[in-house]
C-alpha cells in the first residue's frame, strides 16, 4: 500500500512540475531570502556585526552562540555559554580553524563545504544511558554543536594562554570541529572500504567506553570512541593528527606497541611518522617519552580463577579498566629512560598475520591521509604543522586581534 502511493505521488509530481514548466514562468520567491540586518543598537550589537562581517558574508555560517534551546538535545541538562568566552572562541574558530583551511585549500573550500551553523552550549554533556561525556555532535552535516565553552580561560596580558590551555582548547573544542567537519567531508566524497577492513572485528559499538587506552591503541586505534565505528575511527584518526599534542601522540604509539609487538619494517615507520607529526625531543631526557615504566598487569577472575596478562605503561595505570570481579596487581617490567631504547630494544618484532596495534594505526593514517590529498588536494600532517604554529603564536593574536565587547 505505501509504495504503490508513493509510485503515485512521484507520478503526480512529475506531471505537475513538467505542466509548470510548459505553461508557467517562475517568479520571485513568496519567501524572504534577504540576509537580516544585523541590529547594531542592540546589546550585542557590536559581536554581532562582527560575526556577520567574519563569518555570514564570507562563509553563509552563523554562530549561535545565544542558548537555543529547540536546537540543543533535550536530554541533557545544558546551560548558555559565556557571552565574552564566546567571542573569544570565535575569534579562535576564524583564526585556528577557518583561516587553516582556507589557506591551503584555497577561498571557496570553506564556503562550499564548511557548515552553515556552530551552536555554543556553555556546560558538559553526559549521556543520562552510557554515562559517557559527549564533546560535540553534528546534525545532518549542516550544523556543529560545541560544548563546555564556559570550560575556557579567558585571556589576559597579565594571565596568557599556557600549553595546558591550548590543550584544553584543543580537547573540548578544536577536536570536536575537526571530527565533525571530517565527517562533512567523507559524507561528501567517500573514504575507502579497505580502512574498515584493517580491524573489522574490533569495533564495538555498544561497550566501546568500557575499554582504556592501552587496550584502545593496542587494537589499532587511536582514541576509545574511535573504536565504536569505522567512520568514527577514521574521522579520528584525522581529527587526533591535527589536534593530539605530541605527548598524546606518543603516549598513543607506546601502547600500541607494547602488546603485541610491531610487524617487520613497523620501527623505522614509527620514526617516519613521529617525524611527520613534527614531534621533536625524543632525544631530550625531560620530555615525559623518554621517562617511563612498563608494568606487566595480571588480572584474575575471582571466580574461574582465569588469568590474563598485559602490559600497561605507567602514565596509562590510572586508566586502566579492568571488570570488578578480578583482582589486578602489577610488577615492573623495565624501567626506560629513552623512548629509542623502548622502540628499538624491547618491543618484539611480530611474525604472526594478525593486525592490530601500531601496524593497524599506521596502516589507518596511510589511507587517512592519502584520501586527504587524493580527494581533497590537503596534506594532513602540513595542516596540523600549521596548527601547532598558530597555537605557539597565540597570545600575539590575541593581543593584537581581539576585541571583547562589553554588553551594551
Amino acid at each position: 500500500m505505501k509504495k504503490t502511493i508513493y509510485i503515485l505521488s512521484v507520478t503526480a509530481a512529475i506531471l505537475l512540475v513538467s505542466s509548470c514548466r510548459n505553461n508557467d514562468d517562475f517568479t520571485e520567491s513568496i519567501f524572504d531570502t534577504t540576509i537580516p540586518d544585523v541590529d547594531v543598537n542592540a546589546a550585542t550589537g557590536p559581536f554581532d556585526l562582527w560575526l556577520y562581517n567574519n563569518f555570514v558574508v564570507p562563509y553563509n555560517l552563523e554562530i549561535q552562540y545565544k542558548f537555543n534551546l529547540p536546537a540543543s538535545k533535550l536530554e541533557y541538562q545544558l546551560t548558555p555559554a559565556d557571552y565574552n568566552k564566546s567571542q573569544l572562541l570565535a575569534y579562535f574558530i576564524k583564526y585556528l580553524f577557518y583561516d587553516v583551511y582556507t589557506k591551503y585549500a584555497g577561498e571557496e573550500f570553506m564556503k562550499k563545504y564548511g557548515p552553515r551553523i556552530i551552536h555554543f552550549i556553555g556546560s558538559s554533556a553526559y549521556s543520562p544511558t552510557t554515562g559517557t561525556e559527549e564533546l560535540g555532535y553534528a546534525s545532518a552535516g549542516v550544523k556543529i554543536t560545541l560544548i563546555k565553552v564556559n570550560e575556557m580561560r579567558m585571556w589576559s596580558p597579565t594571565s596568557p594562554y599556557t600549553a595546558t590551555d591550548i590543550d584544553d582548547l584543543n580537547e573540548h573544542q578544536f577536536h570536536t570541529m575537526h571530527h565533525e567537519f571530517s565527517h562533512i567531508l567523507h559524507q561528501t566524497k567517500s573514504y575507502p572500504v579497505t580502512f574498515g577492513q584493517i580491524t573489522p572485528g574490533d569495533y564495538d559499538g555498544r561497550d566501546w567506553q568500557k575499554r582504556d587506552s592501552v587496550l584502545s591503541h593496542s587494537l589499532g586505534f587511536i582514541t576509545q570512541y574511535g573504536s565504536s565505528a569505522s567512520y568514527e575511527d577514521f574521522v579520528e584518526t584525522l581529527s587526533c593528527a591535527i589536534t593530539n599534542n605530541d605527548c598524546r601522540w606518543m603516549y598513543a604509539i607506546i601502547d600500541a606497541c607494547a602488546n603485541g609487538g610491531v610487524k617487520e619494517g613497523d620501527k623505522e615507520r614509527v620514526y617516519e611518522l613521529i617525524d611527520s607529526l613534527d614531534i621533536e625531543g625524543l632525544d631530550d631526557p625531560a620530555k615525559p617519552w623518554n621517562n617511563f615504566t612498563i608494568k606487566k598487569e595480571t588480572a584474575v577472575d575471582s571466580e574461574t580463577g582465569e588469568e590474563s596478562e598485559r602490559f600497561v605503561p605507567d602514565f596509562h595505570e590510572r586508566d586502566s579498566k579492568v571488570h570488578a570481579e578480578k583482582t589486578v596487581t602489577y610488577s615492573v617490567e623495565k624501567k626506560f629512560t629513552s623512548f629509542r631504547d623502548y622502540l628499538d630494544n624491547w618491543v618484539e618484532i611480530d611474525k604472526s598475520s594478525s593486525t592490530g596495534g601500531i601496524n593497524a594505526i599506521l596502516k589507518k593514517i596511510d589511507i587517512a591521509t592519502e584520501w586527504y590529498t587524493d580527494r581533497w588536494g590537503l596534506h594532513l600532517f602540513e595542516l596540523r604543522k600549521e596548527v601547532k604554529k598558530r597555537q605557539s603564536e597565540v597570545n600575539d593574536f590575541v593581543k593584537d586581534n581581539v576585541t571583547i565587547y562589553e554588553l551594551q
